[in-house]
């Protein structure tokens, strides 16, 4: 009788730590991480990363703990992709626009392409990503993607029609600056940290960028209207250090994995939410116009922006990527999530 019980006792004993070693390391050490970010905390990129790091924290039943890093205080913008591959961080959020040409196939998903939500841009975005696992993030672990909201016009004065468009110095970058090009406004480069004071200055009459700027930088204040063109999206990857990753007990990376397609919803709807919220502020609190171009006009835009699309799909042939398809993916997905998180 008495083997009988110490053999249930052992028996109880093996199932009870089988069950611990779900979420503990096998040491039961704390891991500690460092994630680095380059905006501003307040920003929604930041916003997801401390909403990760608690998650995080949570389900692994405090085995890992996540120190951030936001307002590039670990790494900056153009440095964070390679320094999160060199170790200078754990874990990192990056823009993959910064980087042009360093993600070939990717770059299709910041093409126009009419998304109306950072939800169904993002979900979009990581859906792609797991399909079709390029090469170009071998060296890392991507842990989340996301999109902020389309990018729509803020101006100091009022832009109802293509007519009102043109010659009008506007803030953009990259595609952003291509896309306003098209449409007959002046571009100019510059850093959105430099966008107050240019606009106080006149050196730009307003920017292209997603709404919540409107609120975050208080850049109502200054810009009395939006134009709302539902412009390119812009893409963020959350990656983390691939000797880390490796290093991790299988129990942590399951949790990681989890919160992969989760956190890329959560973001998504975030920022929607805080877009929404943004403009209702700008509207009731600033007295900020939001308009659209005639129908017709809007009409337009696809052929004016279509040369950049046209663009890709030479870059990616010549690279023997499979951009045509990408992009197929990229309308066929749209189509899904637009329906059930578009905004109207």
């Amino acid at each position: 009788m008495r083997r009988k019980i110490i053999a249930s006792l052992l028996v109880v004993a093996i199932v009870l730590f089988a069950g611990f070693a779900l979420t503990v390391p096998a040491d039961a050490g704390t891991i500690n991480l460092r994630y680095a970010n380059f905006p501003p905390a307040p920003t929604f990129p930041c916003v997801q990363m401390e909403r990760w790091a608690k998650e995080v924290e949570k389900r692994t039943n405090g085995a890992v703990k996540v120190t951030t890093f936001p307002g590039g205080t670990l790494l900056g913008a153009k440095n964070m992709f390679d320094g999160v591959i060199s170790g200078m961080a754990d874990i990192g959020c990056f823009c993959p626009p910064y980087m042009p040409g360093r993600f070939p196939l990717m770059e299709g998903i910041d093409l126009p392409a009419e998304f109306t939500s950072a939800t169904a841009a993002s979900l979009t975005l990581w859906d792609l990503f797991q399909k079709y696992q390029p090469k170009s993030y071998a060296k890392v672990k991507v842990l989340t993607m996301f999109t902020c909201a389309p990018a729509n016009i803020m101006s100091k004065v009022a832009v109802k029609n293509f007519a009102d468009l043109q010659k009008l110095e506007i803030r953009g970058t990259g595609i952003s600056g291509k896309y306003l090009d098209a449409l007959g406004a002046i571009p100019v480069a510059m850093p959105m940290s430099h966008v107050p004071e240019s606009l106080q200055k006149g050196v730009v009459k307003g920017l292209f960028s997603s709404l919540e700027v409107m609120k975050d930088f208080k850049f109502a204040e200054l810009c009395k209207h939006v134009t709302i063109t539902n412009g390119p999206t812009t893409s963020f990857a959350v990656v983390m250090n691939k000797k880390k990753w490796d290093s991790l007990p299988a129990a942590v990376k399951k949790v990681f994995n989890d919160l992969g397609r989760e956190q890329a919803l959560w973001t998504g709807q975030y920022e929607d939410q805080h877009v929404t919220e943004a403009i209702a502020w700008s509207k009731a609190k600033q007295g900020v116009g939001v308009y659209h171009f005639p129908a017709a006009e809007a009409k337009q835009i696809p052929g004016k922006v279509k040369f950049m699309t046209d663009n890709y799909l030479k870059k990616t042939a010549a690279a023997k990527l499979p951009g045509k398809q990408f992009l197929a993916d990229r309308d066929a997905l749209k189509a899904k999530y637009e329906k059930k998180y578009g905004v109207k």
